[in-house]
């Protein structure tokens, strides 16, 4: 044992220097390898660029002697193409030429109807500037006699008394629309019968109620409110128009409209003849409504004086549909106890017609059969017996037959 140990150290000590060794070799013929490459590359390069300027020398005498002969080839031909192009020119030229010509000929026709059309537009706008300047005569005219109206108009509003006619004249329109009738639905300026005043209108209700309108309405404030040319005057004027319509209301609840001795109700009716005044004051001042309804008073313009008739008109409608619905009733009750009396009498015509029927029945059958076994009796009898039957005459009338009043046996009835 103390032989191997030695032995193999010595065997691993030996590869050890040969492995060594070995890449120590390799190395150096890498080294080498490498030199010769190099050296050789650097041959090679030298050769290619020996090659590379005899190419070069070659090429610069070919290109010299190829210039020369490409030159004298292009100018000649581009003789030849100059010579082509300048015959192709000069028959585009001429195509082009003709072409322009034409084009010409068709501007000049157009521009001769533009002409024309220019002067036919000057005419026909001379004619309708006639027409535009007569008609802006017309609208001057009428311009002005709409202003002459309106003139005349505002001098009517201004008086008290064609004012009120004006408003009586708006509420005939409303009434006529709802459907009411002069004398069946309202009167006009009757005399209250506990006053010398008189409503403009009174409406009939029912149960013999009765509600009363004027339309006498203040305007000359609200018609300076809009002739107004600043704020200034527009506020007096506002002012003093709604002071005046709180003046109103007050003057309507001091005529007696309200007289619960006459039938009337609770309320009267003011109608402002004009939507616009109506909503002036509900813009402005909107206690003046509520102030108008503390004092009783309903302010209506045209289509709230509508609302209310057409209220009006369905109670007096549903009050005699109510009294038509009692009379009903009432005659129902009466037509009730005639029916009632009827159907007893016609249970005692029916127990007669029924007591006759019976006997009648007891006629046909029992009192028949009664009175017909004695006749077959007799009948039996006669047969027996060889009787003849005789033939009686008419009551009244000839014998019958030609047998001069005999039998069938031959004797003399």
């Amino acid at each position: 044992m103390s032989f191997i140990i030695p032995f193999l150290i010595g065997v691993v000590t030996g590869a050890l220097l040969v492995i060594i060794t070995g890449l120590l070799k390799r190395k150096e013929t890498q080294e080498l390898a490498k030199a010769l490459v190099a050296q050789s590359q650097a041959e090679k390069i030298q050769d290619l660029e020996a090659v590379l300027q005899r190419l070069k020398e070659s090429f610069e005498s070919l290109a010299a002697q190829a210039l020369s002969n490409s030159t004298t080839e292009l100018l000649k031909l581009a003789d030849q193409t100059l010579k082509g192009n300048l015959q192709t020119g000069e028959k585009d030229l001429e195509g082009k030429k003709k072409l322009i010509d034409q084009t010409l000929d068709a501007v000049g026709k157009e521009m001769q109807k533009v002409q024309e059309t220019i002067v036919s537009l000057e005419k026909s706008t001379g004619q309708k500037f006639g027409e535009l300047t007569s008609q802006m005569k017309n609208a001057a005219e009428n311009t002005r006699t709409l202003h002459e109206t309106t003139s005349q108009l505002k001098a009517a509003l201004a008086n008290t008394k064609v004012r009120g006619q004006w408003g009586e004249r708006m509420a005939e329109d409303v009434l006529r629309l709802a459907g009411f009738i002069e004398g069946v639905n309202y009167q006009k300026q009757k005399a209250l019968e506990s006053s010398v005043r008189r409503p403009d209108y009174t409406f009939f209700l029912p149960q013999g109620l009765r509600i009363n309108m004027d339309v006498k309405f203040p305007l000359n404030n609200y018609l300076l409110y809009l002739e107004a040319q600043n704020e200034t005057e527009k506020e007096k004027f506002r002012s003093q128009f709604l002071r005046d319509v709180r003046a109103r209301i007050k003057e309507v609840t001091t005529r007696d409209y309200i007289d619960p001795g006459a039938h009337t109700v609770d309320y009267v009716l003011v109608f402002i003849p004009n939507e616009q005044v109506y909503g002036f004051i509900n813009e402005y001042d909107r206690t003046v409504l509520d102030e108008a309804l503390r004092n009783r008073v309903v302010l209506c313009s045209p289509l709230t004086l509508y609302a209310v008739l057409a209220v009006m008109r369905q109670a007096v409608d549903n009050f005699n549909l109510e009294q038509s619905a009692t009379k009903i009733l009432s005659i129902m009750g009466t037509f009730k106890e005639q029916w009632s009396r009827f159907v007893e009498s016609m249970d005692k015509v029916g127990k007669r017609i029924d007591d006759a029927k019976a006997e009648f029945n007891n006629l046909t059958t029992t009192r028949r059969n009664q009175l017909e076994r004695p006749l077959k009796q007799i009948d039996e009898l006669r047969s027996a017996k060889g009787v003849a039957t005789e033939i009686l005459p008419p009551t009244g009338g000839a014998p019958a037959g030609n047998n001069n009043g005999r039998n069938e046996s031959g004797t003399l009835l």
